[in-house]
């Protein structure tokens, strides 16, 4: 997410109630997750695992629950709690807004598209041209949608990240301050949910083809021309590349990349990225044919058994 302006240093801890180490001064862009920062953004980090990822990353302002050397031409925000003090920035930059009626004033649809009666549309949403947006979809907040989209009944569009970090008292939620970007030509079956991206983007690529029951977490990029059936599940942060073929019921884990022309027949589990242009089956996915084999040499197994046993 990139702020307005260009905040310091001294704002930015004012705002979040943290100690600064660097300039006051010191320019602030924007803030985002670790896969995705750029120079000029905050990203938090509150494990040690994941100290020396984050101080290396390209984000430029680091918040950190211990103090540490900070690194040349970078600044650090010391805090107790990161997690608690991101989502106290997120709600500052991009703060709740409730709806007022079921299309908002603000979003903007483009010419020749159809909205059917039921629909609801949040805030700053743009829609392109030529587009049919069926009823009962729900597109929150800041989504982007292109031009010949069409968007199956029950769909909704922009739904909360799944991101919790365990308390002693329960589950802290990770605001979500992304968005969903569908690109041209792309279609969305019925009862689907692509979330939003917790800082970034969630998106779906030009030409993509998303049958009913999909699920899509967080800033996943689904890229161009791919094909995805039946209930498919793909956790959040992975990418799925072009022309791409997802069966029914594949599950995906997160923060894995699936390369061009993959496909992954139905009901196989994706544990770890895959290679393109190759067929995958089973779980953990592996090359189909090997996992055919194995399959046919386990149906064998009891009587292989049975000889060894005379």
């Amino acid at each position: 997410m990139k702020f307005s302006r260009t905040y310091t240093l001294k704002e930015i801890s004012q705002i979040s109630n943290t100690q600064y180490v660097g300039d006051d001064n010191f320019p602030v862009l924007g803030m985002n997750e670790i896969h995705v920062v750029e120079p000029g953004d905050i990203v938090f980090v509150d494990h040690p695992k994941y100290y020396d990822k984050a101080l290396q990353s390209k984000a430029t302002v680091v918040m950190i629950n211990k103090k540490v050397d900070c690194p040349k031409g970078k600044a650090l925000l010391i805090s107790d709690d990161p997690f608690r003090d991101f989502n106290k920035l997120s709600l500052y930059f991009k703060p709740f807004q409730s709806a007022s009626q079921a299309i908002a004033s603000t979003a903007k649809i483009g010419e020749n598209t159809v909205i059917q009666p039921n629909v609801f549309i949040g805030n700053n949403v743009v829609i392109g041209k030529n587009c049919l947006i069926h009823p009962n979809v729900t597109i929150y907040d800041n989504c982007i949608i292109g031009d010949d989209v069409i968007i199956h009944s029950g769909t909704v569009l922009g739904g909360d990240a799944f991101y919790y970090k365990k308390r002693e008292n329960g589950f802290d939620k990770l605001l979500s301050t992304g968005r969903v970007v569908v690109e041209n030509n792309v279609e969305i079956g019925a009862t689907c949910t692509i979330d939003k991206g917790v800082t970034g983007d969630t998106t779906i690529g030009k030409g993509t083809k998303i049958d009913n029951q999909v699920q899509i977490a967080h800033d996943t990029v689904i890229g161009e021309e791919c094909l995805i059936a039946s209930q498919v599940g793909i956790a959040g942060c992975s990418i799925i590349e072009d022309e791409v073929i997802l069966w029914g019921q594949v599950g995906i884990i997160s923060g894995v990349t699936i390369g061009k022309k993959a496909v992954v027949l139905a009901q196989a589990g994706v544990s770890k990225s895959l290679d393109g242009n190759k067929v995958y089956f089973g779980y953990p996915a592996g090359d189909a044919k090997e996992k055919y084999k194995e399959l046919a040499l386990l149906r064998r197994l009891p009587k292989i058994i049975e000889k060894l046993e005379k």
